[in-house]
């Protein structure tokens, strides 16, 4: 509502002098302002805010009248009246300067347009001379105590019990009346007042009085401190005709101020707490309405040590309140308690260091003009504290140092539009103003900026608009997008024009239009707009027009008209002007109509404009664009009018009306959805109460198509009804959404303290028959936690604003300036989601299936979880600490209603998580056990949710329990390759087994960032094998292992850590043997580098059981198809029959470029660091042949490109035939991706290094890559290698080259390569079986050269400890002679064949 900005500002009396001011008394319009010091009476300007006038009382006349003590303003600003301490009243006139007509006036430079204007333009700008001349004193013989100016009389009281009503003109005897306040009747209300209980008023009198227009009495506050209300019988004051009635039960009232708007009197006590009264219109009484107090809650320190309150002061709009106290300090509240601001907490009483500081004490204080200053005055001894300091500051002391320069300080505030402009309530911005700029929440940023910062010329259409933002159209879905609304904390601040502020300062009038493009402002006259597209104020062409109308009711926007309710001072009277937006600014483009009184309130509903006039009358005019001249204009034609005097005691109480269509009949009588859109009702808010009138249905219906457009009649309204009390906004919408019509059909309200109500549809279900019982609409009240500014309505938020202070006390030195006393206050954007409060409410009341539509259609909100989870969490908290037993408790009715929904589970765990310990066994009484919730997670395959149910049992089962559970999740996330999850549960698994059980593990769902992707596992070695590999006695493959044991404390700690390793050791084994089982390489590999697992020695041991191929040709297939890797074919060519079966395609050729991998790229995850510590750590001797390391290929194969470049360069000097380009073609087709092959090329070597054969065969195979097939045939020629693996890599490789003979012809060209080898094999094994044992299933031709590799071909291991050794060497001269050779410019030049030959096949190279 008002939000306080920036530093305080001080305004120095230029006069010094040893008095200071301690009272301030603003005029009628808040222009001027009076303040008093002991014998001076000073006038200061508002804008600017400068000192006028000072009167400075001789010392004879100070001796005899007493030292000035209160103030008070003749209503046209041309007299003061000033209370001595003696009993005078000493009246001055204000009188105008003479000749010197201004003090200041602004300078123009030379050929300005604003100079040579209408007379009377320039006045508007300056601060005028004023005089003040004393009239003759009255005497009135008695200290006075309160000063209060009627219209014609200025109304005394006196310490001895007096009441005098003088004239403010003739002061003779005639114009003077004394009233004696034990004459006036006092009761406790008017019915009673004839004969009830009266008050005793012996020796008493009245202590602090103000006048209320719209209750037509006197708020009073006795000297014994009870709280009293005088209403004047008569038009006349006199002493028969005045009756009092009296608060029961108060005794200590200080002060009053009363609230003309809303008929409040805000009285403050001793106590520190402000009572804040109504009178009851039926008996007259005075009625307790709420209270205005620091609660400990948000103040522990200071709500009950503030001492009695000293001042109370409503903002000229009546929306806000201001309190200090005694001991200081400000506060501001909403006119119903809605506390905004309290200068006694948080930065403002705290240095930045934690010390405190004292808060600022006021003598007096008051509003500023429109309330965007408060002007204030501190304390006499704060004041003289401060300038001391100040001068000791200064070198040289000023001439008279002793006389101190007197400051104000002026706060200032920024406010919400909805104060003065209540029509801007159906939007969805936030618009607040200060003096001088707007802050408004709507418009992407983003947008805006790329489009105007960039090019503010060129993008411009000549409407004023941009082609690339079309104004929307009224009808659609005007819900902004989130994005919008809530991206991000910072304001669209827009600066008000210079020019037009100048002339007509104070803003009082703003509005925004729907889409939040296009703001309106109104001073004193005239008006401006603004457009974000174009970033430019518009402004009247014609200063005379601007200068000749006021606008009295309010601006709206219609579409891209504004509405204007305005009072036209050369025609002397009221009119509704509409002006387009596109259009110059000026009279002749406005359509307008004459209005028949003064119109206090406008509003816009779709094509309607309500107002409301000063005879209490409600107005509805339609509106049409048309577009028949060259500038669009509007056609306004009057509707309907409703005389509402009956019901309105003054037309000032109405705070705003509202058309809406909104009905208490909703989804029955209302079958077509287009009738919801239609004006069916009036709210109006009457200080504070929200009254209703609806269309009057119940006489005979017409059917609408029988009548003729022209002439159809509205129907006249019902009288009305009141919905609510305290009400202070109210918002609803014009759209309409099938899906949320819960939400659009609602009317929400703000009512201060008691924080918002929605009165909210409620709808039969399936179109099913209502319950007659069934009301149509329900009240819902609900609290939230900021001040309501707007509401966001399909999005089911509020909008709000919140002020933020920072501190800058770094600059202390010797004096603290007003920037160390008072921190820097910022405005900041907040909101906040409310369906949780609205749920609760329907479940509490038994409307479950109400609220289960109104979740249904919010369900797709991304806020929506969380909605469930404070559901769920607030009514958990009040219930599980509640003191007393519960008879209903709601938490079985809101766990059952969660479960209506996919994220039950999610929701509970989360809201548990988040909750307390204490609170675990209520929330899954009522939810169910978490064993049952933790298993209904793993059947849907949601293992983060799972694991957060895990942390959920380890807390509240045994440790068992808790393991059980662990392992079947673990399981689970093994299988389904969640690797994140896995090293989650490993540490879990060992914090339950080492009795770590007093911390429980991090939640399992976050992710661990880290640049190995979960890798460091193999760098640490923390997880350990808890036994020492089998030492595998196969002579020459005699692998030994050492694994680190990690050192425990104790002997009982490292068995308790040996066994949980060896726990989990089991299941990662007996996962990686279920890999292996299924063929399932790739996933093996992952699994293995992505929880450390060790992959050698465990193929080690299982090298004849789990980690032999029974069937290579289904081995062969499944690798092809798991590392993407094509089946290789042959040139047509050399096809000697048609490809067979179909089964190899040429068509997987040109997808394998076009792959993408879907696993994690585990190889990558290896540094080559890393992998050289592994091959250290695994001690792998190999006497015969040493198979090299995964490193060499991680290294060579980031060279690929450079060198694929210089086979480029070098190829041109190569003739090549076409059959040879041909082949070189096929070969780089038949490759997989270069990530496969480089994940093939690794697992080859762990297969190498753990002595698995058949594998290293297989992945031969895949790769054709002869070498591998010559290296594992050589070590089949060991006597240590057991027959029956000899036996299986011959059956297999017959097996496979019968397959490919009728199923893959592209393996035969490789097949013949490796001819030789297979011969051998054939030989070697029939020597150890029997001759029946096989038969050849294709006879191969002889070659000459088949005794393959010799031993000498390879160095020994032990000779080449530090060297490289190859993986393969090249073939010469091998291949058969139907196989083209392979040039040898495909993998490397020519020259450099030899000494690359050992990284052969590791390059890998793409078609490009």
């Amino acid at each position: 509502m008002y939000f306080l900005t920036g530093w305080p500002r001080r305004l120095l009396c230029p006069l010094r002098s040893e008095e200071e001011p301690f009272y301030i008394q603003p005029s009628s319009q808040r222009f001027y302002f009076a303040l008093l010091s002991e014998t001076q009476l000073s006038v200061w300007f508002s804008r600017p805010s400068v000192l006028i006038v000072s009167y400075i009382e001789s010392a004879k006349a100070a001796a005899q009248f007493g030292f000035y003590q209160k103030a008070e303003w003749k209503p046209d600003d041309s007299m003061i009246a000033v209370a001595t301490a003696k009993g005078y009243i000493l009246l001055f006139d204000v009188l105008g300067g003479g000749d010197d007509k201004y003090l200041y006036e602004p300078v123009y430079p030379k050929g300005s347009p604003r100079v040579k204007v209408t007379p009377g333009f320039k006045e508007e700008q300056c601060a005028p001379a004023l005089s003040l001349e004393m009239k003759k004193p009255v005497d009135l013989e008695a200290p006075i105590t309160s000063l209060q100016s009627l219209q014609e009389d200025l109304l005394v009281c006196t310490a001895d019990g007096y009441l005098h009503v003088l004239h403010w003109d003739g002061l003779g005897s005639n114009g003077r009346k004394a009233i004696c306040l034990t004459t006036i009747p006092f009761s406790l209300d008017l019915q009673s007042a004839r004969g009830g209980p009266s008050l005793d008023l012996e020796g008493v009198h009245i202590r602090c009085m103000e006048y209320c227009v719209t209750l037509d009495g006197f708020a009073v506050v006795l000297s014994d401190g009870r709280l009293g209300f005088i209403t004047p019988l008569s038009n006349t004051i006199t002493a028969d005709q005045l009756q009092g009635v009296w608060a029961a039960d108060v005794t200590d009232g200080t002060c009053v101020a009363v609230n003309n708007k809303y008929r409040l009197m805000a009285f403050g006590c001793a106590s520190g707490s402000v009572l804040v009264y109504m009178i009851d219109t039926t008996t007259g009484s005075m009625q307790l309405s709420h209270k205005l107090e620091l609660t400990p809650k948000h103040y522990p320190d200071i709500y009950n040590k503030t001492g009695p309150v000293k001042l109370i002061c409503w903002s000229p709009d009546c929306s806000v309140v201001m309190v200090t106290w005694e001991c200081g300090g400000l506060s501001l509240w909403s006119v119903f308690g809605a506390h905004l601001i309290c200068t006694l907490g948080e930065d403002f009483i705290h240095r930045s260091d934690g010390t405190k500081k004292d808060p600022l004490k006021i003598s007096s204080m008051s509003w500023g003009a429109e309330g965007y200053h408060l002007w204030v005055l501190p304390h006499k001894q704060e004041r003289r504290r401060q300038e001391e300091q100040e001068q000791d500051v200064e070198m040289v002391a000023p001439p008279n140092s002793s006389a101190l320069q007197a400051g104000i300080l002026q706060f200032h505030f920024i406010k919400s539009a909805l104060t003065v402009n209540p029509c801007t309530s159906n939007q969805e911005q936030v618009l607040l103003h200060g003096e001088d700029r707007l802050y408004l929440t709507c418009g992407d940023p983003t947008q805006i900026h790329s489009n105007s910062d960039t090019h503010p010329h060129t993008h411009l259409h000549p409407r004023d608009g941009s082609p690339l933002h079309p104004p929307p159209n009224p009808d659609s879905s005007l819900s902004q997008g989130l994005s919008t609304l809530l991206g991000h904390k910072h304001w669209h601040v827009v600066q008000i024009h210079s020019t037009y502020l100048e002339s007509n300062w104070p803003i009082r009038f703003a509005a925004i239009d729907t889409a939040g493009q296009c703001m309106a402002v109104a001073g004193r006259r005239g008006f401006a707009h603004y457009s974000l597209f174009t970033r430019k104020w518009k402004l009247f062409g014609n200063i005379t027009q601007e200068q000749n109308m006021t606008v009295t009711g309010g601006l709206a926007w219609w579409n891209d008209f504004v509405v204007v309710a305005c009072y036209n001072f050369i025609d002397q009277q009221e009119q509704l002007r509409l002006y387009q937006r596109s259009s110059n600014l000026d009279n002749a483009f406005a359509s307008v109509t004459k209005l028949h009184s003064d119109t206090l309130l406008l509003n816009v509903f779709r094509d309607m404009v309500i107002l409301f006039r000063a005879d209490c009358s409600i107005c509805l005019y339609s509106i049409e664009r048309k577009n028949d001249s060259p500038n669009p204009t509007a056609s306004v034609e009057l509707l309907q009018e409703v005389s509402m005097s009956r019901y309105i005691p003054h037309p000032a109480l109405v705070v705003s009306v509202t058309l809406t269509s909104v009905r208490t009949e909703t989804g029955i009588t209302l079958k077509a959805p287009q009738q919801a859109c239609m004006a069916e009702s009036i709210m109006l808010n009457l200080a504070g109460q929200l009254i209703m009138l609806q269309r009057d249905r119940s006489g005979p219906q017409v059917r609408e198509k029988d009548t003729a457009a022209v002439n159809k009649k509205l129907l006249p309204f019902c009288p009305p009804v009141v919905l609510a009390q305290c009400v202070e906004n109210v918002w609803t919408t014009c759209r309409s959404n099938k899906k949320k019509r819960h939400l659009l059909e609602a009317l929400w309200l703000s009512c201060g303290e008691a924080g918002m109500k929605v009165w909210l549809p409620l709808f039969p279900r399936d179109h099913r028959k209502p319950h007659s019982f069934l009301s149509r609409r329900i009240m819902l009240p609900f609290h939230i936690n900021i001040y309501p500014l707007a509401v966001l309505f399909e999005d089911a938020l509020v909008l709000g604003a919140t002020n933020e202070t920072v501190l800058y006390d770094g600059m202390q030195g010797s004096s603290e300036p007003l920037e160390a006393l008072f921190p820097y206050c910022t405005v900041e954007r907040t909101s906040q989601i409310y369906l949780h409060h609205i749920l609760r409410q329907l479940l509490v009341r038994n409307l479950g299936e109400q609220a289960l539509m109104l979740a249904q259609s919010c369900a797709s909100l991304p806020y929506f979880p969380h909605v469930m989870e404070l559901m769920v969490h607030v009514v958990l908290e009040e219930e599980a600490t509640s003191r007393e037993p519960i008879p209903d408790p709601l938490l079985p009715t809101v766990a059952k209603f969660i479960t209506e929904f996919p994220l039950f589970l999610q929701t509970i765990v989360h809201c548990a998580r988040k909750t307390e310990y204490a609170l675990w066994n209520y929330l899954f009484a009522a939810v169910g056990n978490p064993k049952d919730l933790f298993e209904e997670c793993l059947m849907a395959q949601d293992l983060d949710t799972a694991a957060s149910y895990l942390i959920i049992l380890q807390n509240m089962e045994v440790p068992a329990v808790s393991r059980q559970h662990a392992t079947l999740l673990f399981n689970t996330a093994l299988e389904q390759g969640k690797w994140d999850l896995c090293r989650h549960m490993i540490r879990f698994l060992k914090a339950i087994g080492s009795g770590e059980m007093e911390t429980p593990p991090p939640t399992p769902t976050t992710q661990e960032p880290s640049s190995t992707g979960g890798f460091e596992f193999f760098r640490n070695r923390s997880i350990s094998l808890s036994q020492s590999a089998d030492s595998v006695t196969a002579g020459k493959f005699n692998l030994q292992k050492t694994f680190s044991m990690p050192s425990g404390s104790s002997a009982k700690g490292r068995d308790v850590e040996c066994a949980e390793n060896m726990y989990i050791d089991m299941m990662l084994w007996r996962h990686a043997r279920h890999l292996l089982e299924q063929v399932r390489l790739r996933d093996l590999g992952c699994f293995s580098a992505q929880l450390g697992f060790e992959l050698i020695g465990w193929l080690c041991r299982e090298r004849n059981r789990v980690a032999r191929v029974d069937d290579f040709v289904l081995a062969l297939k499944k690798l092809h198809k798991d590392f993407l890797w094509p089946f290789p074919v042959i040139p047509v060519g050399n096809l000697s029959s048609p490809l067979k079966n179909g089964r190899c395609r040429t068509g997987d050729l040109h997808t394998t470029d076009n792959l993408i991998l879907t696993c994690h790229h585990w190889l990558h995850l290896l540094s080559p660091r890393l992998l050289k510590s592994q091959s250290a750590d695994s001690n792998t001797t190999l006497t015969e042949y040493s198979i090299g390391s995964a490193t060499d290929l991680t290294e060579t194969s980031s060279v690929v490109d450079g060198d694929w470049t210089m086979v480029d360069e070098n190829s041109s000097t190569l003739s090549l035939s076409q059959a040879e380009l041909e082949h070189i073609s096929m070969e780089l087709a038949n490759k997989g991706p270069h990530k496969s092959q480089v994940q093939l090329r690794y697992l080859l070597h762990v297969f190498m290094e753990a002595g698995c054969l058949e594998w290293c065969v297989v992945i031969g195979l895949i790769l054709r890559d002869a070498n591998v097939i010559k290296q594992v045939i050589s070590f089949l020629d060991n006597p240590e290698v057991p027959a029956e693996n000899v036996q299986s890599v011959r059956n297999g490789l017959l097996a496979v080259d019968a397959w490919a003979s009728t199923d893959c012809l592209g393996y035969k060209p490789f097949l013949s390569l490796i001819q030789p080898q297979l011969q051998r094999l054939m030989e070697s094994t029939s020597e150890q079986v029997q001759p029946e044992a096989f038969q050849p299933a294709t006879q191969c031709s002889k070659l000459s050269g088949s005794e393959g590799l010799g031993g000498a071909a390879v160095p020994r291991a032990e000779d080449s400890r530090g060297v490289v050794t190859p993986l393969g060497l090249a073939l010469p001269s091998l291949e058969p002679a139907g196989v083209f050779p392979r040039p040898p410019s495909e993998d490397c030049p020519p020259e450099q064949t030899e000494e690359q030959g050992e990284e052969e096949g590791t390059y890998d190279c793409t078609l490009s």
